[in-house]
Parts: structure tokens; sequence; C-alpha cells
């Protein structure tokens, strides 16, 4: 009787690491669609832009070009101004939105309607208004005072200023929700405990909001950072690199001289890009893996 089970036993055990195995392989066969396409669409692109980039010659050709670094001065100023700015007004903005009112739930419906529509038209509809000649603006200042108004694309400074205010209004409705969403984590207790020891809204924030945020929010800053070094946008739509090309980025230097029918200082230029994201890269996964 006892030898029969244990043959029974043997045989059961056999049946499910069958079962077992051909579920791991089908699993293999499902998941080999996606590794085809990142290969095809990942590995190779990149490996292929490296190996374009090969040449130290293309790195000397990329110094010596003025336009090249005034792109990486213009992309540390993007990175330092634009995203501060971005990340302290979606922290501010997060406190507005978390509040259970009926008329801020309207206000955030419109409010993240810059970050839901597509970049190209609204961005170009924003570089129609600024038009020197007809623009909206312009137009506006004429009837109010009779004076033209200022050819505002046209100053690399104010492009530039003009491209970072996109970049800003663009994309603080996705973070903005981001913290929104933090905050919503902190239990509500905490703040009632503090409502009764008579805390104010700035100590409430200092010690019970912002520790339980601080994370939150240097981790979105450097993830925020390494998607506007790729980010084009803003820049490439709205002036286009210019007056004189002084308003390119990296993101937008390589687009430059692929019109120039230079592909090895084109990839050269987002090669590098790579010493500015693969830090930041390091960090935010430090930070994620805490």
């Amino acid at each position: 009787m006892s030898s029969t089970a244990t043959v029974g036993g043997a045989v059961s055990g056999a049946s499910t690491m069958q079962r077992k195995d051909r579920w791991q392989a089908w699993g293999r066969w499902m998941v080999l669609p996606y590794l085809l396409i990142f290969l095809v669409f990942v590995l190779y692109p990149v490996g292929y832009g490296l190996w374009l980039a090969r040449h130290p010659q293309s790195y000397v050709h990329l110094e010596a070009d003025p336009i090249f670094l005034r792109s990486v001065v213009n992309t540390f100023v993007f990175l330092i101004v634009a995203i501060n700015v971005k990340m302290i007004l979606a922290l501010v903005l997060s406190g507005f939105f978390v509040q259970t009112r009926w008329w801020i739930k309207i206000v955030s419906a419109l409010f993240i309607l810059p970050w839901a529509m597509p970049s190209i038209p609204t961005i170009l509809s924003v570089r129609f208004m600024l038009n020197p000649e007809w623009g909206v603006i312009n137009t506006t200042i004429f009837r109010l005072t009779g004076a033209d108004g200022p050819n505002w694309l046209n100053d690399p400074t104010l492009a530039l200023t003009f491209a970072m205010l996109m970049h800003v209004w663009k994309s603080l409705p996705f973070w903005t929700l981001i913290l929104v969403a933090g905050r919503l984590a902190i239990p509500s207790e905490q703040y009632e405990a503090a409502s009764v020891d008579g805390a104010t809204s700035w100590q409430k924030f200092k010690f019970i909001s912002w520790p339980a945020l601080k994370t939150l929010y240097l981790t979105s800053t450097i993830l925020s950072m390494i998607w506007t070094l790729g980010d084009f946008n803003s820049v490439y739509l709205l002036t286009g690199g210019g007056p004189a090309d002084m308003t390119h980025v990296l993101a937008t230097l390589g687009i430059r001289y692929l019109r120039l029918d230079q592909v090895d200082l084109s990839m050269a230029s987002i090669v590098v890009a790579m010493p500015l994201v693969l830090p930041l890269v390091y960090f935010m996964m430090k930070r994620l893996s805490k």
C-alpha cells in the first residue's frame, strides 16, 4: 500500500514538473518578441549611434564650433533654472490642489490640459502668438498703446526665457500630480493632531509634509533633469534654435548637424550629453534602492 502511494506521489510530482516546464517554455516564447523589439529599437540604434561617433576628430570639430559651447551653457541654464522653478511651483501647487473644495477640482481639470495636449500644436500656437507682425500679443500692444511690440524671439535671452517658460508650462501639471499623490499618502491624522496643537500652515509643511515628500521630490527632480536633457520640443518648436543658433541646447544641436549633413557631429553632440545623464541615472537608482 505504501509503495503504491509512493509511486503515485512520484508520478504526480513528475506531472507537476512537466506542467511547470511547459509554462516556463511558453513564458520564454512570450518574452521573445519584447526582447526583439528592445534589440531592434533600443540597443541597435544606441550602438549604431556610438559607432558613428567613434572618431576623436568629431569631438575636436565639435569643441571648435562656438554653437556647441553656447549650447552647453544653454543646457546648464535650462537644467538649473527651468527645472528648479518647475519643481518648486509643483510643490507649492500640490498643496493647493490637494484640498477637497469642489471648485478646486474644476481648476485642476483645466490645469492639466497643457500636459495632456500634444506638444506640436500647443507650442506652435505660442510661437504664432509671439510673431512680431501679426501675433496676438503685439497686435494687442499696438491697439492699446499705438506702439509696435518687441520682436520676442529675435533676442537670444528672451527666446531662451520663453523656451524655458514653455517647458515649465507644459510639464508642470505632471509633476504637480506626482506631488499631489505624495501628499495624499500622508495620514490626515498627523495634520489633525498638528492643528490641535496650534501648528501654523508653515509648521505643518516643515514638520509633516516636507519630511514625507522629500525623497519623492528629489527623485522627481532628478528624473525631470534626465527627461529634460532629451527634450527638444520646447526649444526646437518655439525658436528653432534661433536667432542665429543662439538658443540651441544639446538635444536640438544634433538636429542642427543633421540638417547640415554632419551625421558624425550630430551623434557626437548626443554622446557628449552622456556624462550628464549617467550620474543622474546613478543617483536616481541609488535613491530608489533605499
